[in-house]
């Protein structure tokens, strides 16, 4: 169903504006949704003048979506944004006293993927494995907690920001069958977040508390790298089902990993098992297999603390070309993809989700 309302989205992409961009690109598209091929969408004018003369739009939009595979009958509404705007959404500051976890309302369960250090393909392996469950029929969000460095927008191809009917609560985004939220939604991606940990915990209690995540069955939660303020808070004051250890082979990774665990193990969250990321490198020429970082030191820490080895995935040209185009290799049908799938899968059996 994700691929046919993306291949909708396409084709609605198609139709240029008089005045520049496009319905998609110009974000007038609501509640677009496919059930038993009738496909349901509201094309929404930023002003009623505007709508007055976009009826040609719409009947094209009409023709258009049902000229798709799989769309037997669709229907378009045209209507007018002529409510006054809300406060403007202000994200940071320090954060708010509350009695409560900030456990937020709908979501079963909270899985953190942490790493002891960047570079290890933290946001990949997060990206790829909340694609991976939604394809296996869970309900999926995806909290990009990197503050200073996000990198979900750009792996799933947004550059929207999101909307905020009241200044209040945040409406998060939707790819590739995944809810998402990022600081990288509200600035440029050039912009950097010079804030100290106040505004920190602050943003993360919005993004967690103030997003309206709907009834989901995991929030996945990718965390900064190293041990600091946002795994701090997320481990004393929200109620995580586990986490998840994300380090390369070599030693100096799993040194760094080796702080992450005993992080976690401090801050009494179950760490749920360890995924050896760049486990190896396969030569697509010759099939020749190379352990660039070395071979198995994950596993073996894994053995040593008694948690599963996850998975242990390969470093792949495919993954980070995915990856910087916004469509996770997860979407695919390729080795990665399966390998992918295979952790999901891994991860349902075992109850984890």
């Amino acid at each position: 169903m994700t691929d046919l309302v993306d291949e909708v989205k396409s084709v609605l992409a198609g139709l240029d504006l008089p005045d520049g961009g496009n319905l998609i690109s110009r974000n007038m598209i609501r509640a677009l949704s496919i059930e038993g091929g009738l496909a349901r969408f509201v094309i929404e004018a930023p002003s009623p003048e505007m709508a007055r003369h976009m009826e040609p739009l719409r009947a094209a939009a009409e023709r258009a979506v049902a000229s798709v595979p799989g769309i037997a009958s669709v229907s378009v509404a045209l209507t007018a944004h002529s409510a006054p705007k809300p406060p403007p959404l202000k994200i940071g500051g320090h954060a708010k006293p509350q009695q409560e976890a900030m456990n937020p309302p709908g979501v079963r369960r909270m899985i953190a993927i942490g790493s002891g250090k960047g570079g290890v393909g933290k946001s990949t392996v997060s990206s790829n494995l909340a694609v991976a469950l939604a394809r296996a029929g869970k309900k999926v969000g995806l909290l990009d907690a990197d503050i200073h460095g996000p990198s979900q927008p750009r792996m799933f191809g947004i550059s929207e920001r999101p909307a905020s009917p009241d200044g209040k609560t945040i409406i998060p985004l939707e790819a590739h069958g995944v809810t998402l939220m990022s600081i990288g939604f509200m600035l440029p991606e050039e912009k950097a977040v010079v804030w100290r940990g106040p505004m920190l915990m602050g943003a993360l209690q919005q993004m967690l508390m103030q997003v309206a995540w709907g009834e989901l069955d995991v929030l996945l939660i990718d965390l900064p790298p190293g041990t600091g303020d946002v795994q701090l808070s997320l481990g004393q004051k929200s109620e995580l089902a586990g986490a998840i250890v994300v380090s390369t082979p070599q030693d100096v990774a799993l040194i760094d990993a080796r702080k992450a665990l005993d992080a976690f193990d401090t801050l009494k969250v179950p760490v749920l098992g360890l995924i050896e990321n760049m486990s190896l490198f396969v030569c697509p020429e010759c099939g020749h297999e190379a352990h660039i970082f070395g071979h198995g030191g994950a596993a073996a820490e894994a053995a040593r603390i008694g948690v599963p080895l996850l998975a242990q995935l390969p470093i792949d040209l495919d993954t980070r070309l995915a990856g910087d185009d916004g469509r996770p290799v997860a979407l695919g049908e390729s080795a990665m993809a399966l390998a992918y799938r295979q952790l999901a899968e891994g991860l349902i059996k075992g109850g984890v989700v």
